[in-house]
């Protein structure tokens, strides 16, 4: 396929604008950004409309963009449980997060391993979380990548050797550039042009296809009908429906744990405003479900047979189906804008994801155990170079690997971020649960999650027996229930040795 360049030009532009935008962010609701409190949380000043845009760009990615619509291209309606999960985290957050975020500003916390830290009393647990929330974001930071990746591949880019990588070793760039410099406002500027086009693009997408296809009725027609309905189940199993509710129910509670999100969380000016926001995200679960119809029409379209596209889904599978649909049916200004709201897409969340696993890095490991004296501007230096070492990695581990290697990945840290549940949302509301159970409860998790996603080649669901009858299921979500009931016994063992009581350094009073 030939260079598109005007999809190329238009593509430019946008990238130009929102790189201006990154480092003129610097200035916006000016701090002294040689402090981690100003740079990795923008000093916890964002308000409403700001953080729903923060909180938007960092959960509904470019990947996202990307692989939900091509889950429902393969796959078919397994790809829609991302609609009701994206429900049910809300409520979720409506009641859980207000606390983290009073207790975090009362004390000073900047992740979610500071306030393990100062909850339990214990280093140990807190390095597990710091270092969990760590692994899980590198692939995730990776996929970004990944995204930007294959829309750079559908402009008709070389998309191999030293030339193919230079736009994405570019990208990078300006993402390590802008995230050094201006820290959390960085992104946060972005996400509001990121969102607008995401918008403007999707509903662009859902309006003018079906017209050119012929209506939702023959889009629908077209999908073969297996892809349509979840397989009903046979005797003695749940079969797909107990896969959809267990990724949807799994997927909901492990969201936000990741560092990302909570970095997003701990940013905002007043825990009334993190309820707000739970009112208002769901209007990003109706976009949501709207991105994974554009799987189906890409199959009505029949872009999987054109031929100009061959060689690309053999490269990208299923991922290609997206950028295979917009350049089938638009023209070639209005691809280079919707490639633009994918590759910005791709750059808010990498900047927040950086910057969260650079707060990680610096406050729980580098300050707990390297360097217990250092100074406010020494540590946020530190960030700022963790932050590039980490987007560093990311690009490496693209161009290095396979992409299916971070697909892996991701789905492990799923299944390993999840494990910080117990300590993480349960401690906001009760300190019964014993440290040491908390830490052990973690590791079989991890260890039994790990063993679970490879023995079924890192597919996402693992069929548990018992009796005869099988419930397949989200491994993150097995997992957690293995790890709660580890923590919960484990706890009441320990209590009644008399093990000592953790020693909190927060009170009642600081959690509302």
């Amino acid at each position: 396929m030939a260079v598109n360049w005007v999809a190329l030009v238009v593509f430019v532009v946008f990238f130009a604008f929102v790189t201006f935008l990154g480092f003129a962010a610097v200035h916006w609701r000016r701090g002294d950004l040689d402090l981690l409190h100003e740079w990795g949380l923008a000093g916890g000043r964002f308000g409403t409309l700001v953080t729903w845009f923060l909180l938007g760009g960092d959960l509904y990615t470019a990947y996202t963009f990307i692989a939900v619509p091509a889950l429902a291209y393969g796959s078919g309606a397994l790809a829609f449980f991302a609609v009701p999960y994206t429900i049910v985290v809300y409520p979720f957050v409506f009641m859980v997060f207000p606390r983290l975020w009073s207790v975090a500003r009362r004390h000073g916390y900047i992740t979610a391993a500071d306030f393990v830290r100062g909850r339990y009393g214990n280093k140990w647990l807190a390095l597990a979380i710091a270092v969990t929330g760590i692994l899980a974001t590198m692939p995730y930071i990776a996929l970004q990548l990944v995204g930007i990746q294959v829309v750079i591949a559908g402009m008709g880019i070389e998309s191999t050797g030293l030339l193919g990588d230079l736009p994405l070793i570019i990208a990078f760039v300006i993402l390590a550039a802008f995230t050094y410099t201006s820290g959390l406002r960085a992104p946060a500027a972005i996400a509001i042009v990121k969102d607008l086009m995401i918008y403007i693009t999707v509903l662009a997408v859902v309006i003018v296809v079906p017209i050119q296809l012929g209506g939702y009725d023959k889009i629908f027609a077209a999908v073969p009908a297996a892809k349509l309905t979840l397989a009903v189940p046979g005797a003695n199993t749940l079969g797909s429906y107990g896969a959809y509710a267990t990724l949807a129910l799994g997927s909901a509670f492990a969201l936000f744990l990741y560092p990302h999100s909570i970095t997003g969380v701990l940013s905002a000016s007043s825990r009334h405003n993190i309820r707000r926001n739970s009112a208002l995200l769901p209007a990003y679960s109706f976009l949501l479900g709207l991105i994974a119809l554009l799987g189906f029409m890409a199959i009505a379209a029949g872009v999987g047979d054109a031929p100009e596209f061959k060689p690309y889904f053999a490269q990208y599978k299923a991922t290609f189906a997206v950028p295979a649909l917009l350049l089938h049916q638009f023209p070639a200004w209005f691809v280079g804008f919707a490639f633009a709201a994918i590759g910005i897409g791709a750059l808010v969340p990498a900047a927040i994801m950086s910057i969260a696993a650079a707060n990680l890095w610096t406050r729980n490991i580098y300050r707990e155990f390297i360097n217990p004296v250092c100074t406010p501007r020494q540590e946020a230096q530190m960030a700022k170079w963790v932050s590039l070492v980490v987007k560093f990695g990311a690009l490496v581990f693209v161009l290095g690997l396979s992409s299916q290697y971070a697909i892996y990945l991701q789905l492990l840290g799923g299944v390993w971020i999840i494990q910080t549940l117990p300590a993480v949302v349960l401690g906001l509301y009760t300190k019964w649960l014993n440290q040491w159970a908390l830490l052990i409860g973690w590791a079989v998790g991890i260890v039994c999650g790990t063993w679970m996603a490879a023995s079924v080649n890192f597919a996402a669901i693992y069929p548990v027996k018992l009796m005869g009858f099988v419930a397949p299921g989200y491994i993150a979500l097995w997992t957690l229930i293995l790890n709660l009931a580890v923590t919960v016994v484990l706890t009441a063992v320990f209590n009644a040795l008399g093990a000592a009581p953790a020693e909190d350094s927060t009170s009642a009073a600081d959690y509302v």
